[in-house]
């Protein structure tokens, strides 16, 4: 199994990203929310956590075919393979309803916003009603996912998020305001490794200043 990818960022289409990994080209399946951030990076050296899977229907007498799906982080490929898990779900709906950002996606189901996720691509009321019965209460942490900076957090950073996202819950914030305000004192925060304690005082200290 293929659990990472590293190469040259050839070109990139509709929900498909390309590595040169000489002697060979990489064709990896992305999801629209990973697609939109590699625009950026084409022609530079890129890392991908992937996902192999088999395309096909043997039973159908059609051909298998090897894939790969790639995410900018962990904790990106563990929500989608969390996801992926819903009955009504699997690999390429879950790929498809990936076009927004995994926080807002995670939020949604934390705070059983079943409306919301209906409204992603291929995912109707009743699937939206699915994927909250089985994944609700286990989002806290891909709700603080900040796109575009948790792949360089170190794990002491990431721990202490959640750590103070868990304290605001105790402290009768809800799930939603809880995130906002982690993420902004993450943003503020002046040190580099910063504890719970720390983050805790940034949001006081930016409440204050409201």
């Amino acid at each position: 199994m293929i659990t990472r990818i590293h190469g040259k960022l050839v070109r990139v289409a509709e929900a498909t990203a390309y590595f040169e990994v000489p002697p060979f080209e990489y064709e990896v399946m992305v999801p629209d929310v990973v697609r939109r951030q590699l625009g950026e990076m084409v022609g530079e050296e890129v890392s991908l956590h992937t996902v192999d899977y088999i395309d096909g229907n043997v039973q159908k007498g059609g051909r298998m075919t090897p894939r790969m799906v790639g995410f900018l982080s962990p904790i990106e490929k563990e929500f989608f393979e969390m996801f992926c898990s819903v009955d009504g779900l699997g690999i390429k709906k879950a790929l498809a309803a990936m076009n927004r950002p995994v926080a807002d996606i995670a939020a949604a189901i934390e705070e059983s916003d079943g409306r919301y996720l209906a409204t992603l691509p291929g995912i109707g009321p009743a699937v939206a009603d699915r994927v909250v019965a089985k994944l609700r209460r286990k989002m806290a942490k891909f709700a603080l996912l900040i796109q575009g900076d948790v792949p360089e957090r170190p794990a002491a950073a990431r721990d202490a998020v959640n750590d103070a996202y868990d304290a605001l819950l105790a402290l009768g914030h809800q799930p939603a305001e809880a995130r906002g305000l982690v993420e902004e004192a993450a943003k503020a925060v002046k040190k580099k490794k910063p504890q719970a304690e720390d983050l805790l005082d940034e949001v006081y200290r930016l409440r204050r200043e409201e």
